[in-house]
């Protein structure tokens, strides 16, 4: 479940970041300078870092809170192997 105040800032995220990469392509189509291409995928790529940072807090904020509240040591376990799994994922470059 995404909260409404989270789901509005990550879909503006991710429309921002289809704009960028759409421009991205213009430019490349375009053969603009490498460097300015560069620049532009830098921003389309901050963009899709903080709606995933924005995901993952939601997750944490909603999912997260529900399965460490469980009674079920099953539950809490499997939880924390999906946190270190995304925090692996994440942190890779």
């Amino acid at each position: 479940m995404i909260k409404p105040e989270n789901k509005n800032q990550l879909l503006t995220n991710l429309k921002k970041a289809r704009g960028s990469i759409e421009k991205v392509i213009e430019m490349v189509e375009n053969e603009k300078y490498c460097l300015e291409v560069a620049q532009q995928l830098n921003a389309s790529l901050g963009l899709l870092r903080s709606a995933n940072s924005l995901m993952l807090k939601n997750h944490l904020q909603t999912c997260g809170a529900k399965k460490m509240a469980s009674p079920n040591k099953k539950t809490r376990d499997e939880f924390v192997n999906e946190l270190v799994r995304v925090f692996d994922v994440s942190s890779r470059k």
